[in-house]
């Protein structure tokens, strides 16, 4: 049912945490994956962990804040791979402000630049390349954003992110609908508290584990392998008449 042979992934932001779960889920369902990252380093520790399952994997350094750099990287994927079946804008970062009344304009642009305006340019030109290989007889295609239930819960000092992230909720749901003639789905996926590279120093606080931690009912954080489960049902053909939805991926934290 998850066989994913002959399809290919691209994921940004796939070098570690998340990212790096889904593109092992799909990897181990017999999904090609391409990642997007900016550290060299992490793409090629990522990239030999990913080939141990036995399917195509390359790696990009792209500034997913650059428009022309994500059309000249995906161009570079269409040439490696062929194709892109499935697109995961899951690229994201978050820094705190002071407080909303003294945050600065810059700020609240870098954060909107990487979570928001990353997620059109790429998804921009999946759904291109989705539209026009439909048009040719071959419809098939995946758009998933990571979203954050910080878009639905009250951030506060982090109201960029929240921002963002809601956005990307929105832009999601109106892609499930306007490609859904090219048998094209569109989903978020949003994550609670999630141990990454991007978390660890403010997850170590005492305040958080006295505060945070008692509400997630699995008593535990979440892992990148967490989201390797819901991207290969994404990828797959058992999904196809399921679109639009926000997974919300947290341990229980959000009912309880």
């Amino acid at each position: 049912m998850f066989d994913l042979t002959g399809k290919t992934a691209l994921i940004t932001g796939g070098n570690s945490g998340i990212g790096l779960g889904m593109a092992e889920g799909l990897a181990k369902c017999g999904c090609d994956v391409a990642i997007w990252g900016r550290n060299a380093e992490k793409n090629a520790q990522a990239v030999e962990t990913l080939s141990t399952h036995g399917t195509k994997v390359s790696a990009y350094i792209c500034d997913v804040t650059s428009s022309a750099a994500v059309n000249d990287t995906f161009a570079a994927i269409l040439n490696d791979h062929g194709r892109v079946d499935g697109c995961f804008a899951n690229a994201g970062f978050s820094t705190p402000n002071s407080g909303f009344d003294q945050s600065e304009d810059a700020h609240w642009q870098q954060m909107i630049d990487i979570n928001l305006n990353s997620a059109y340019y790429v998804l921009r030109a999946a759904a291109a390349h989705m539209r026009e290989r439909a048009e040719g007889g071959d419809r098939f295609g995946r758009l998933v954003g990571t979203s954050s239930i910080g878009a639905l819960n009250g951030m506060p000092r982090n109201q960029h992110y929240a921002a963002a992230k809601g956005a990307l909720i929105s832009m999601i749901r109106s892609l499930a609908v306007e490609y859904a003639r090219y048998g094209v789905t569109a989903h978020s996926i949003l994550p609670g508290f999630v141990e990454t590279p991007l978390t660890d120093e403010s997850f170590a606080s005492q305040a958080f584990a006295d505060k945070v931690l008692p509400r997630i009912p699995a008593r535990r954080l979440g892992q990148g392998s967490d989201f390797s489960a819901i991207a290969a049902y994404i990828m797959s053909d058992a999904s196809a008449w399921h679109t639009a939805q926000d997974f919300i991926i947290d341990g229980g934290y959000m009912v309880f």
